[in-house]
């Protein structure tokens, strides 16, 4: 027998709660690891570095994004800032998964793209993606500052990445909703420091 098919209607509901939910929980819970981020974010630009945003599947779609956003415009218009996706080049990426393996996919950009000063920000919902632990590991050894957005606790980036936002949330849809947030958030603060050039 199949489950009935829920209302449309109170399904939305239901979500929309429980992201209010999660949102009041994520602002009270992240806004000192979020200052932080920022202010790591605005002078690596100002001294000419760069943010460098991965992650997998959802994680991928908002590193392109939230790189976008940044190297365009935001909100307004501005000088273009220095932002990288590391999910976007498919020869790069399909010849470190074949030659290299899928844990080096981001490890290996950052090797040979990052400089120190730079941030690495992973994106990971449960915070065991290993591509992206290998990815802050490598950006940390380079002397990158080694940032991530995630969630259910932080998993195994707890002492790896610092800053660490961990959305207080089990949901994978959720905790993407967060870190679209926060990733936002991010860029309307560095939007509003470069503005004047």
């Amino acid at each position: 027998m199949t489950a009935p098919f829920p209302s449309a209607r109170g399904h939305l509901g239901e979500i929309a709660e429980e992201h209010r939910t999660v949102l009041a929980a994520t602002v009270a819970a992240l806004a000192e690891p979020f200052e932080r981020l920022a202010a790591l974010s605005a002078d690596a630009v100002a001294a000419g570095g760069k943010l460098l945003f991965f992650g997998n599947g959802g994680s991928a779609a908002d590193a392109q994004h939230l790189a976008t956003e940044l190297t365009v415009r935001f909100e307004t218009d501005r000088r273009a800032l220095p932002a990288l996706a590391l999910t976007t080049d498919t020869s790069t990426l399909t010849a470190i998964g074949n030659d290299l393996g899928f844990d080096a996919l981001f490890a290996r950009q950052i090797e040979a793209i990052g400089r120190p000063g730079d941030v690495a920000i992973g994106l990971t919902t449960s915070g065991r993606s290993p591509n992206v632990l290998r990815g802050l590991a490598a950006a940390r050894a380079a002397g990158l500052t080694a940032a991530a957005l995630s969630g259910r606790g932080g998993g195994d980036l707890v002492g790896l990445a610092d800053p660490l936002l961990v959305v207080p949330a089990d949901s994978t849809a959720r905790i993407q909703e967060m870190h679209i947030l926060l990733g936002h958030a991010l860029c309307g603060v560095l939007e509003a420091r470069f503005a004047d050039g």
